[in-house]
């Protein structure tokens, strides 16, 4: 991978479009002091995704964007880095792609966007598109003043993460890191849901339960009205039964008056 050209535009001292090209070989930035030179590798650790002001010099991401002291005032900060002989693992839409442009804007408001080749992305596309090549925000291929004494002085930990790096597994590791984060999730998620089905399972026996009361009271509420339909058919019965016994006593007493009339 070999930087191709870095365009700046609001960003700390640079309140213009400024185009540097970096050709084959060595290039090399000159300057007074105050000029900006450090300000330019600011801009690319930048647009490789640096998060922290004061690994930029910076007390906040807002003194980023560029105010001059004449009053001029940028609306946003920009940065975009083209590279070439991108590598482009893990990023699918990308790999084929020998030239690879990363932009990285900041506004006033706060509001923040990655882009690779015109295409809104994740911070994280912009890490892995870097990984394993040492020019990530933390890699060795950037060194502050400074650093190098920092570098004697690192801690196993962190001197191994540096090996890592720089003998291309790095961008492993961070992908075991994010399995093993997502299989974490996947448990949590599993776990929740061994929780929901519980409950949904208590719920179910209640519901099971008050189907059963409303079963059988279905059952008793219709052999109850069973009953009082028997009780009202047989008192009926016994009513007709009652009312042919008032009219077979009434015909013979009518048929016993007529005989003694006649005699």
């Amino acid at each position: 991978m070999r930087l191709h050209s870095l365009t700046i535009q609001g960003f700390k001292s640079f309140p213009s479009r400024t185009r540097i090209r970096f050709s084959s070989g060595i290039s090399a930035i000159v300057g007074p002091n105050g000029c900006g030179k450090s300000n330019i590798v600011d801009a690319i650790r930048w647009v490789l995704g640096e998060q922290s002001p004061s690994m930029l010099r910076a007390r906040s991401m807002e003194e980023l964007i560029f105010s001059g002291g004449d009053g001029r005032r940028a609306a946003m900060a920009e940065v975009r880095l083209k590279v070439t002989g991108c590598r482009a693992q893990g990023i699918p839409w990308l790999e084929g792609q020998e030239e690879v442009e990363i932009v990285r804007r900041l506004h006033r408001s706060g509001e923040s966007e990655y882009r690779i080749n015109g295409r809104r992305c994740r911070r994280k596309d912009i890490l892995y598109l870097f990984m394993d090549t040492g020019a990530t925000v933390r890699g060795y291929a950037m060194v502050d003043q400074g650093q190098v004494g920092r570098f004697v002085e690192m801690g196993g930990e962190e001197r191994r993460l540096l090996l890592e790096e720089a003998a291309g597994v790095a961008r492993y590791r961070a992908r075991r890191e994010e399995a093993r984060r997502r299989l974490e999730k996947t448990r949590e998620n599993l776990q929740r849901l061994d929780d929901l089905l519980g409950e949904v399972e208590k719920q179910a026996r209640r519901v099971a339960r008050q189907a059963e009361r409303a079963r059988r009271y279905r059952e008793l509420r219709e052999r109850a009205e069973a009953v009082e339909k028997g009780l009202r058919a047989l008192e009926w019965k016994m009513l007709r039964q009652e009312e042919l016994g008032l009219l077979e006593a009434t015909r013979s007493l009518g048929e016993e008056m007529e005989g003694m009339e006649l005699e």
